[in-house]
């Protein structure tokens, strides 16, 4: 029981500090996944050379590139979810301290989405034909959807947050014919049916 409590006790130290920084970390975060997407070739704008606030255009050299997209409703989810699992695992964290293990998380996946092995896996497997990845902007407005979306979370009850994340994969689902949950899928274990019914 002792060391249960001391490893309690570890945990809520932990918490709380990272409470204390977590605006100069998550600020240190968002520079270390430019920086780094910079160094692995990522346009910092839109290649066409235009900044633009929404582009819904899916199968358009500008998908991924401008501020937001459809894609863009996929990682409002990421957010909703992540506050209800740093909930359910970290509830006695103070929840600026789970959010910037949630920046985190997001910030490695937006690395990780933009390296050629997922580039690829995204080009054969999935809806994103011709897909080459983000530019920096883009990648970067995808935390602050997430972040928006742990803030949302953080304000409503649980099923209403349940509910938003069913709507939300709805909306894009029938806007674009995908969703994250159809991503995942089609990433992970791709089905046929699927892809056909996304090609129309």
């Amino acid at each position: 029981m002792r060391a249960t409590g001391v490893a309690a006790g570890r945990a809520s130290s932990v918490g709380a500090w990272l409470a204390a920084k977590s605006g100069w970390l998550i600020a240190a975060v968002l520079v270390l996944t430019a920086t780094t997407l910079f160094v692995m070739g990522r346009s910092p704008i839109c290649p066409c050379g235009r900044i633009a606030l929404w582009h819904g255009a899916v199968q358009s050299d500008q998908n991924s590139q401008q501020i937001a997209d459809w894609y863009s409703l996929s990682h409002i989810v990421h957010g909703l979810l992540f506050y209800a699992a740093g909930w359910l695992a970290l509830g006695r964290w103070p929840w600026t301290a789970r959010l910037v293990l949630a920046v985190a998380i997001e910030s490695g996946w937006e690395i990780l989405e933009n390296s050629p092995l997922i580039i690829d896996r995204y080009r054969s497997v999935t809806m994103a034909w011709g897909y080459s990845g983000d530019s920096i902007l883009n990648s970067l407005s995808d935390i602050g959807c997430m972040m928006l979306g742990f803030a949302i979370a953080r304000r409503l009850p649980w099923w209403a947050s349940a509910v938003l994340v069913v709507l939300l994969e709805l909306v894009a689902l029938v806007a674009i014919r995908d969703n994250l949950t159809l991503n995942l899928i089609m990433l992970i274990a791709p089905v046929e049916a699927i892809r056909q019914w996304q090609m129309g």
